[in-house]
């Protein structure tokens, strides 16, 4: 399995490369991202871009790749609405369609959120069902999955300073919730290999909700 894969600094998308890098199918992981991982693996390729918006410096490099695992975002509070829909909904959209262009037989299988809901009151559910239903429209396979609270399984950390603490304090809170609460919390580990069997399913889900992404990370 050859994977592209984006938010591989953010907590959710480290978890996602641990589990990729560990899987015996996956031979290369391409990473594009604004900074070069710089992995040790060399399986691990960086596909650097200055803007999401602008790719033509890795547009040969994009195929051909069996799935994309969108794993980037903006944090949902405190992010102003206008900067939150540019990186959720518009940059998510152009990263897609280019790679559905290039990898027409592939999958893509977006970290969305619980709820979300184009129709929802709330912004940031409304956005990311907003961004659901543009990935839905590209034409290729896609996956939503829609995790509640996760909890950092292979000691990933926020790339957002001020939310350290919280995963500090919370850790152990959040490792039993995931036992104790499969509807509402899930962890890095679960999402990612969740991710890499519904890439390799014959015919996944179009949306896969908390306790789905359990099942699935968890195997038979």
């Amino acid at each position: 399995m050859r994977i592209v894969m984006t938010g591989a600094t953010g907590l959710v998308g480290q978890g996602v490369l641990v589990e990729a890098l560990a899987h015996p199918d996956v031979s290369k992981v391409a990473v594009l991202g604004r900074n070069a991982l710089a992995h040790p693996d060399l399986r691990v390729e960086d596909l650097v871009v200055e803007r999401f918006d602008e790719l033509t410096p890795v547009l040969d490099r994009l195929a051909p790749f069996d799935a994309c695992f969108y794993c980037a975002g903006a944090p949902p509070l405190g992010t102003p609405e206008d900067r939150y829909r540019h990186v959720t909904l518009e940059l998510t959209v152009h990263v897609a369609r280019a790679f559905a262009q290039r990898n027409p037989g592939s999958r893509l299988l977006y970290i969305s959120g619980a709820h979300s809901d184009p129709a929802s009151r709330v912004m940031p559910l409304r956005v990311k069902g907003e961004t659901e239903v543009a990935l839905r429209a590209l034409p290729i396979s896609t996956v939503m999955l829609r995790p509640g609270g996760i909890a950092p399984a292979h000691g990933e950390r926020s790339p957002h300073a001020w939310m350290r603490p919280f995963y500090r304090l919370a850790a152990p809170v959040m490792g039993l919730g995931v036992r104790l609460l499969p509807r509402q919390m899930t962890s890095t580990a679960n999402v990612g290999r969740a991710m890499l069997a519904l890439a390799a399913a014959a015919a996944p889900p179009s949306v896969v909700e908390n306790d789905g992404i359990n099942q699935w990370g968890e195997g038979p």
